[in-house]
């Protein structure tokens, strides 16, 4: 349902909650409308790097993340660019392990580095994603 582009047939957010099958989803949602007025967007995507339907959420025209569904859980990316660098680099010492060793593993191109994070549940991770969404928000 998520990987092939149906003809006619776009997932509805609440079809993708669905799919997923983890009430963090929805918890994510409302985080994202209640903190932002974020809007979302149900979009295909053709990259070969993650090929399907996936959930972009934007405020003022800026993408905040992208939510790739998964079953039984959801793997959100958030772009670090440059202006958001030096702000996560300062709070770094502070996040999860999990998020510091994705951090660093990850390469830079064209001075960004798009972080893939899973969850599946509200623990630390979690809320490092929030900071990371905040951080995004904030740089103008």
């Amino acid at each position: 349902m998520f990987v092939r582009e149906e003809f006619n047939y776009k997932p509805s957010v609440e079809e993708i909650g669905i799919y997923i099958r983890n009430s963090l989803f929805d918890e994510f949602c409302l985080e994202m409308d209640k903190r932002y007025k974020a809007s979302s967007k149900v979009e295909f995507s053709k990259c070969n790097w993650e090929y399907g339907w996936n959930l972009k959420f934007k405020k003022s025209g800026k993408s905040l993340c992208t939510i790739y569904p998964r079953e039984n859980y959801f793997t959100i990316l958030v772009v670090i660019g440059k202006k958001e660098k030096e702000k996560l680099e300062n709070i770094l010492s502070e996040l999860s392990y999990e998020i510091q060793c994705l951090y660093h593993q990850t390469k830079e191109g064209n001075n960004q580095k798009w972080l893939m994070i899973d969850l599946e549940d509200m623990g630390e991770v979690y809320s490092d994603v929030l900071r990371l969404i905040h951080i995004r928000y904030e740089s103008k």
